[in-house]
């Protein structure tokens, strides 16, 4: 007996584009496929796209995001997914992205009686504040819980946040744990030739960030403590991986810090296992998938006691989780745990700590709640 079902993901950003929400909906696709799913993919069209359709792929148009360079949202494609949905019905929908798109595929699934599953996966109405519009923070978070409401369940990564969107008036909020790839995010890329190259010897400190240069993921902070740690140990460098609208400030603030772009897969891998450190000190994040990947590359951990760090980092064994938005603790922090001589230790802890986080679980985990939700809709 064929127990596979039909499931469509919808999503405003997907891979090459390198955030967490295009991460983990790439993860969930390959993974519902690994269990014999039938799954097909709705999201924006990319340049790598080839010319040829296919069946499992529907691409449509996008426009920028404004003041938020490099990431676009989808334009609305109810008719179109109607007509589709009417013809081939999925078993159940998850829509990652709360976009023009996402909207209309959420209209789509309702008319039609289709389960669908969303993710909160973004904090908007945070990101309005530092992008200098916060008068909309209260509008925006209206916005995000009137679209979650709308469908079937909200899934979100942490125990926490799914507590805090029920006492905010989050109706049906199920938690999805998040998982990492530990066979590509190991200590075993560490590249004595890269570190060579960041002009580090064996014994000297990189401090690394992975993530957007960009005014959500408070990077002004990681400068301060960087510059309080450089004070101790002036050798050691500071190594940004990724892009976005700060970089030439930040170029400008701290001139002998490395800027290495935008990485991915085993190059990727080897910039963690290369660093020592891996300082996190954004405050606007739903999960923060990068703290999962910097414990499995063996690295410690600062960063604020929320999302990921709450949910898997144990303070003082894995690094530090510094009391949310405690600014001269996160400083101090980095400079104690650069100067301890349980680094190393502190790191191998850290891998051990997320070794049971396999992406096959999490895969199984989504594809049972899905179809829970189809059984529910077939009851009713």
């Amino acid at each position: 007996m064929d127990t596979s079902l039909r499931f469509e993901l919808i999503t405003e950003t997907y891979p090459p584009d390198v955030n967490g929400v295009a991460l983990t909906v790439q993860s969930l696709e390959q993974g519902l496929r690994s269990l014999g799913h039938h799954v097909a993919l709705v999201r924006l069209e990319q340049a790598e796209d080839s010319a040829h359709p296919q069946p499992e792929l529907v691409l449509v148009d996008g426009a920028p995001i404004p003041r938020y360079p490099g990431l676009r949202f989808g334009l609305p494609a109810g008719r179109r997914l109607l007509a589709r949905w009417r013809a081939q019905r999925p078993d159940a929908i998850y829509i990652a992205t709360e976009g023009p798109l996402g909207w209309s595929a959420l209209r789509a699934a309702r008319k039609l009686g289709i389960p669908v599953a969303t993710g909160f996966h973004t904090r908007f109405d945070d990101y309005m504040g530092r992008y200098g519009a916060g008068f909309l923070s209260p509008w925006v978070f209206a916005w995000l819980r009137r679209f979650h409401n709308r469908g079937d369940a909200t899934l979100v990564p942490t125990r926490e946040l799914q507590e805090q969107l029920r006492a905010q008036g989050f109706t049906r909020v199920q938690r999805l744990g998040r998982a990492v790839d530990t066979r590509l995010f190991h200590p075993g890329w560490r590249d004595s030739e890269l570190r060579a190259h960041w002009g580090l010897a064996n014994d000297d400190i990189a401090v690394l960030s992975v993530g957007r240069l960009a005014p959500e993921k408070n990077l002004d902070l990681l400068v301060r403590g960087f510059r309080a740690l450089h004070a101790e140990r002036p050798k050691a460098r500071l190594v940004f991986v990724g892009d976005g609208p700060l970089r030439e400030n930040l170029k400008a603030s701290v001139p002998d810090a490395i800027f290495c772009g935008v990485l991915r897969g085993e190059e990727l891998a080897r910039h963690y296992a290369s660093a020592d450190l891996f300082a996190f000190p954004s405050l606007s994040e739903t999960f923060g998938n990068v703290t999962l990947e910097a414990m499995a590359s063996g690295l410690p951990v600062v960063a604020f006691d929320y999302g990921a760090t709450r949910e898997h980092l144990c303070h003082g064994a894995h690094g530090a989780a510094v009391a949310f938005g405690d600014e001269p603790a996160f400083v101090n922090a980095m400079v104690e745990i650069s100067t301890n001589a349980s680094l190393f230790r502190m790191g191998n802890a850290a891998r051990a700590a997320i070794q049971h986080l396999h992406p096959d679980e999490v895969a199984r985990d989504f594809a049972d709640l899905l179809a829970g939700l189809t059984r529910t809709r077939q009851a009713a």
